[in-house]
C-alpha cells in the first residue's frame, strides 16, 4: 500500500493513484498477490470497502487505508474502479490440461451461475475473468478455510470438497480466459 490512506490525498486523482500503486495502472496489477480491479463491479468493491474499513476483512494495508473513508468515498472508488478496463489474459499461453480442467470445474461447481456465464461478475459478486492467478488461488482458499467471509457461507459451500491443485486448475483457467 503506497504511504497514507486514499482519505488523505488532495484530490480524487491523488487518492485513487494511491490505490493504484499496488493495484497497478488503470486497475491491471503487476503485484504478486494483489488482484486487478479493473472492470470489478461497483456493488462489489462498495462491499469490500466497506469490510476492509470495518476491519472485517484481514489485511492490515486494506483496513488502514479504508478506515477514513466515508460512505460517499466507498461509492466515488467503487464507481471510478467500474469504469477501468477488466484485465486481460496473461500473456502466456495456458496450459491446455489445466484450463480443461479448470473449464470442468467451473461447470460441476455452478460459477457462471452467480458470477455470470462469462465470469464479468455482477452485483456483489466480482469479476473472475483474467484476474491473477495467484490471488484467485488465494482468495478461494481463504474462503475455504472461514477467513474470508462471503455471502451467507456461499463460496465455502460451493469450494467444499476441491483439492488445492482443483483450486489451481479453476484459477487458471479463469485467469486464462480469451476475450470475448
Amino acid at each position: 500500500m503506497a504511504p497514507g490512506s486514499p482519505a488523505s490525498g488532495a484530490s480524487f486523482e491523488e487518492r485513487v493513484g494511491q490505490c493504484l500503486a499496488c493495484h497497478g495502472a488503470g486497475g491491471q496489477s503487476q503485484v504478486p498477490g494483489i488482484p486487478s480491479l479493473g472492470g470489478q463491479p461497483a456493488f462489489f468493491t462498495v462491499a469490500q470497502l466497506f469490510l476492509f474499513r470495518e476491519g472485517r476483512r484481514d489485511n492490515s494495508a486494506m483496513t488502514e487505508a479504508a478506515k477514513a473513508l466515508s460512505d460517499a468515498d466507498l461509492r466515488a472508488f467503487a464507481e471510478h474502479i467500474a469504469t477501468l478496463t477488466p484485465p486481460a489474459p496473461p500473456p502466456d499461453p495456458p496450459d491446455p490440461a489445466s484450463f480443461a480442467r479448470g473449464r470442468a470445474l467451473s461447470r460441476r461447481h455452478p460459477c457462471g451461475v452467480c458470477h455470470n456465464p462469462d465470469f464479468s461478475g455482477r452485483d456483489q459478486m466480482p469479476r473472475l475473468a483474467n484476474q491473477r492467478e495467484d490471488y484467485l488461488v488465494k482468495a478461494m482458499r481463504a474462503y475455504m478455510s472461514g477467513a474470508r467471509i462471503g455471502y451467507g457461507g456461499a463460496m465455502a459451500v460451493e469450494l467444499a470438497g476441491l483439492s488445492d491443485a482443483d483450486l489451481g486448475d479453476l484459477a487458471h483457467f479463469l485467469a486464462h480466459l480469451p476475450r470475448p
